[in-house]
């Protein structure tokens, strides 16, 4: 049973297959990165996230550290070390055992997957850029299982009323389209924004309608708003660059 400052995914996955995400309650890391940070980049002091980090292992009860990415808003996935190196990427997959692949958000959409046997899983760190850019097919892709016999859960992440992007966002996405109906499902996921030449983007949408896209129907999650939710969550957008990070893991028991 893992302590209340945890999210548990509420999804049907296999019971070899073990998730959790970390809110902000719960470490040692002080002001704007109040509570626990598990992020070594934003400036917090290094000895509160390693701190932080040694918690989550024993919390989760880990023997082996996670995965952990310099992610750079692009579409690379690699393949999970139990080596202790950080990987640049934005997401990672594994068929090993107790090896926990994960990504850190603020406001961006943790993406988790996995296959229904319970032999493979991935994490996804999808900002808008690296949904746009294809991310979600790159990491399906690495599954030995085709997409019809995967499932995917949704994370915390900004919500639509709170995600104001310019043209340029827009035109990305809908670039992106591989089919009509695909079109369609992101034009619905984008409605006009407060501001001229601007629009609300649902990353819940756009994730979905990707992942429909590649054949994933069975997908879960979504609705946790990072910006609104600041006893809970992080968020970027809501306090600047001092903010922490969230962990989002998964790993095959």
């Amino acid at each position: 049973m893992l302590p209340d400052h945890y999210i548990t995914p509420d999804w049907p996955a296999p019971a070899t297959v073990k998730a959790a995400i970390t809110t902000r309650a719960g470490g040692q890391s002080t002001g704007g990165y109040s509570l626990f940070n598990l992020a070594t980049h934003v400036g917090d002091s290094s000895e509160a996230v390693l701190a932080n980090r040694r918690q989550l292992c024993i919390e989760l009860g880990l023997s082996v550290e996670p995965q952990w990415l310099e992610q750079v808003h692009g579409v690379k996935v690699v393949e999970a070390q139990g080596d202790n190196r950080v990987r640049t990427a934005d997401g990672a997959f594994t068929t090993a055992q107790g090896l926990p692949c994960a990504v850190l958000t603020a406001d961006c959409l943790p993406i988790l997957l996995c296959d229904r046997s319970g032999t493979q899983v991935a994490a996804v760190h999808a900002g808008w850029r690296s949904l746009a850019g294809g991310i979600v097919p790159r990491a399906l892709a690495r599954f030995k299982a085709p997409s019809g016999q995967l499932m995917a859960w949704l994370g915390p992440a900004i919500s639509v009323n709170h995600f104001e992007v310019g043209v340029d966002v827009i035109e990305a996405f809908f670039d992106s389209a591989t089919s009509v109906s695909h079109s369609d499902a992101i034009a619905a996921a984008i409605r006009p924004g407060g501001r001229p030449m601007h629009f609300y983007a649902d990353l819940y949408q756009l994730a979905r309608a990707a992942l429909v896209e590649c054949g994933v129907a069975a997908v879960y999650g979504g609705g946790e708003c990072t910006y609104t939710d600041a006893e809970r969550f992080y968020s970027y957008r809501r306090d600047g660059a001092v903010s922490g990070r969230m962990a989002s893991l998964i790993w095959l028991a």
